[in-house]
């Protein structure tokens, strides 16, 4: 019986060390896989990612970070696979749902009308699912006011809900909030209102991407080059 036992434990110190040591190696791997994806070497980090998943299929980050590669090289199908995994392993979190709707109205743009008006419902609920989550995901708003805008009002595009979204950005993010009501005034070709919330996001934000957005206007919109040019140059002046 006694060297039964011993037989016992020393099976499990066995299985015990292996199971460290997997965890480790696994662990090694991501971490070089992330490094790798940060430093935008995706080939060499999806095969270290890969091999995350062969020892741990369930790992949330390699998941994502191989559908982000995917998305990357424009591989919809394979990306939509990952976020919807994402999805059922984790369905509280919001970024799940905002990159499958993300990934899928990619794909929609790239299939024939009739296959893209049939997606358009699952990409709203995706975004919409995405903000249900997490009430202040501000790239859902953005992507559902881009959504309304794109679409001809025959299939449910609007500026009026476009503008919802756009007001609730406010609330979330003024800077936002603002650059996307300019946004959509700049659509529909309503410039001084465009003009109007650029120069608020602006005050608020007075990020180069708050000044580039009004200085696009003056350029493109307005046919003010010059006007562009002095509000650039007052943003570099600020240092």
């Amino acid at each position: 019986m006694g060297n039964c036992n011993h037989g016992l434990r020393k099976l499990f110190l066995v299985l015990f060390y292996a199971a460290i040591s997997l965890k480790g190696f696994s662990q090694s791997d991501f971490s070089k896989a992330e490094k790798l994806f940060q430093q935008g070497k995706f080939t060499e980090a999806k095969t270290l990612f890969e091999a995350v998943i062969k020892q741990n299929p369930n790992h949330l980050k390699s998941l994502e970070y191989l559908g982000d590669i995917a998305g990357n090289n424009k591989l919809w199908n394979a990306a939509l696979v990952y976020y919807g995994k994402l999805e059922v392993l984790d369905p509280k979190e919001a970024n799940y749902f905002y990159k499958y709707g993300g990934c899928l109205g990619m794909k929609a743009k790239e299939a024939n009308k009739l296959k893209a008006l049939s997606m358009i419902g699952d990409i709203k609920a995706s975004f919409e699912k995405a903000i249900q989550l997490n009430p202040n995901h501000i790239e859902a708003r953005w992507a559902l006011i881009e959504l309304y805008l794109q679409l001809p009002g025959i299939v449910g595009g609007s500026e009026r809900k476009a503008k919802t979204y756009a007001n609730q950005l406010i609330k979330i993010s003024p800077v936002d909030g603002y650059l996307a009501n300019g946004h959509i005034a700049e659509y529909f070709d309503k410039y001084k209102e465009a003009e109007f919330n650029y120069s608020k996001a602006i005050v608020i934000g007075g990020s180069k991407t708050t000044y580039q957005a009004l200085a696009n206007l003056y350029k493109n919109k307005l046919n003010q080059p010059q006007k562009a040019k002095e509000l650039m140059d007052a943003f570099n002046k600020k240092g």
